[in-house]
C-alpha cells in the first residue's frame, strides 16, 4: 500500500462527503433560478406578472437604497415587522404555555376548554382582520392580535399534548416520594414535555411569521412593515419589489427557523 497516497485519498473522500450535502442544497436552487430566468428572458410570461431574478435583485437594491415608499428603507420595514411578530408571539407564549400545561395536567380543565378551543381554532387568522380592526383599531395591536392567533394554537396544543404524554409512572413515583405539586410540575411534567413544547414554539413562531403580511394588511399608522411595503409596491405596479419583499420575508423566516433548530439541538439534547 502507498502510505503517502493513503492520507491524500482519505482527505479527498472527506472533502467529497462535505461537498455532497452542499450540492444537494444549492443545485436545486440554481436550477430553479436558471429556469426562472430563462422563462422571463424568452417572454413566456409577461414581466409585469413575473419579474426575472435579475429584476428582483435590482428591486431589492431599490428597496435598500431608496425604500418603498421612497424614504422608507427596507431595514426599517424589517425592524417594525420583527417588533410586531415579537409582540404577538410573546403574548401567545405567555398565554398558551401556562394554559397548555394546566390543560395537560387537569382533565377537568381540558374537557371544559376543548370545545371552545376546537370551535375557534379552525377560523383562519385572515377572517379575524375585520374584528381585529373593530376591537383594536389600526396599528400594532390589531396586527399583533392576528399574529397572536397564528402562534397561539400550535403552542397551546403541543404543550398540552407534551404534558399528557409524560409517563404516569413518573408522576406516581414522585408522589410516592412525597413530592409537592410544585415539584411534580417543575421537575417531572415540564422536563418531560419540553421536546413537545419546543416543537410547539417553533411551529407557532413559523405560523405567526406567515401571518405577518396579512396582519400588516390591517393597516399601519407609521407606514412601516414588510406587508405594508409589499402592498405599496403593488399599488404602484412594481412586481420586482413585490417579489423581492416576499423573498426577504422567506429569508428571515428561514433564519428564525434555523435559530430555533439550533437552540433546540442545544437545549433538548436527549431528544
Amino acid at each position: 500500500m502507498n502510505t503517502n497516497g493513503a492520507p491524500a485519498s482519505m482527505g479527498g473522500k472527506k472533502a467529497a462527503k462535505s461537498i455532497r450535502p452542499l450540492a444537494r442544497q444549492w443545485i436545486p436552487l440554481a436550477v430553479v433560478l436558471g429556469l426562472w430566468q430563462m422563462i422571463c428572458s424568452t417572454h413566456l410570461i409577461s414581466p409585469v406578472k413575473l419579474p426575472s431574478p435579475l429584476s428582483v435583485v435590482r428591486g431589492l437594491q431599490d428597496l435598500i437604497q431608496l425604500g418603498m415608499p421612497p424614504g422608507h428603507p427596507l431595514h426599517l420595514h424589517v425592524l417594525h415587522s420583527l417588533f410586531r411578530i415579537a409582540y404577538g408571539y410573546a403574548v401567545a407564549v405567555a398565554v398558551g404555555l401556562p394554559l397548555g400545561v394546566l390543560m395537560g395536567w387537569s382533565r377537568f380543565l381540558r374537557q371544559s376548554l376543548e370545545p371552545v378551543i376546537e370551535a375557534i381554532r379552525p377560523i383562519p387568522p385572515l377572517a379575524w382582520i375585520p374584528i381585529a380592526i373593530l376591537w383594536f383599531g389600526i396599528g400594532i395591536h390589531s396586527a399583533s392580535f392576528i399574529i397572536f392567533l397564528g402562534a397561539f394554537f400550535p403552542i397551546l396544543l403541543n404543550t398540552t399534548s407534551g404534558v399528557q404524554r409524560v409517563d404516569p409512572l413518573l408522576i406516581d413515583a414522585a408522589r410516592t416520594l412525597n413530592a409537592s405539586c410544585r415539584d411534580i410540575l417543575f421537575k417531572v411534567l415540564l422536563p418531560g414535555a419540553i421536546p413537545s413544547i419546543v416543537t410547539g414554539l417553533r411551529i407557532g413562531l413559523g405560523t405567526g411569521w406567515m401571518t405577518l403580511v396579512a396582519a400588516e394588511f390591517t393597516g399601519v399608522k407609521k407606514g412601516y412593515g414588510l406587508g405594508y411595503m409589499i402592498m405599496t409596491a403593488r399599488e404602484i405596479q412594481r412586481p420586482d419589489e413585490i417579489v423581492a419583499g416576499m423573498l426577504v420575508i422567506g429569508a428571515i423566516g428561514l433564519l428564525i427557523d434555523h435559530s430555533i433548530r439550533w437552540a433546540e439541538s442545544r437545549w433538548v439534547k436527549w431528544r
